[in-house]
């Protein structure tokens, strides 16, 4: 999986959700539901407006490509990872209304880069932080509570990116 084909994806499942006047969103993430688990996985593609998915895209391209500097392989897993753990988290913890967006997923990849410089201390690494960082700092005030977005995917999303990072650190012997 490439960052372009995630993100055509993004974008072929907004345009599909417009055209059902956003009914696709009950396939979002509905905390503590079984008819809520599904949408660990679907949620990163589902939005609640253009506007929600134009403001994914850009960072989801960016810090993507970053994180895809190792192999689409590595990528896809490493993408797979933070939806799942972010996802199952929102589920068990997030309160009760629908989860949707890739905010998670983008946050997830800036924790990874961060959490990666951070076990690593590689140049590699502190440099593709440091662009994150750069262009992406001010995500920290998605962590703030507001009703109209998931805190709750920001947070776990963050915590799964630093988590993998950790991970694969300790599989290296770092």
């Amino acid at each position: 999986m490439s960052v372009g084909v995630l993100v055509a994806a993004m974008w072929l499942v907004q345009l599909a959700n417009w055209l059902c006047g956003y009914a696709l969103n009950q396939f979002g993430i509905l905390p503590r539901t079984l008819s809520g688990l599904p949408g660990v996985l679907t949620s990163p593609f589902l939005h609640g407006s253009f506007g929600h998915t134009v403001a994914n895209t850009v960072p989801l391209l960016v810090l993507g490509l970053l994180v895809a500097m190792q192999g689409s392989r590595a990528f896809a897993g490493r993408v797979t990872a933070i939806v799942v753990i972010t996802g199952v988290c929102v589920w068990l913890f997030g309160r009760t209304s629908y989860h949707v967006g890739a905010s998670g997923l983008v946050f997830g990849l800036f924790g990874y880069l961060l959490g990666r410089m951070w076990y690593l201390r590689s140049l590699a690494s502190l440099a593709a932080a440091a662009v994150a960082v750069a262009l992406y700092g001010g995500l920290v005030w998605g962590l703030v509570p507001a009703r109209s977005i998931s805190v709750e995917s920001h947070l776990f999303g963050l915590l799964a990116g630093i988590l993998l990072a950790r991970i694969e650190s300790s599989r290296r012997g770092n």
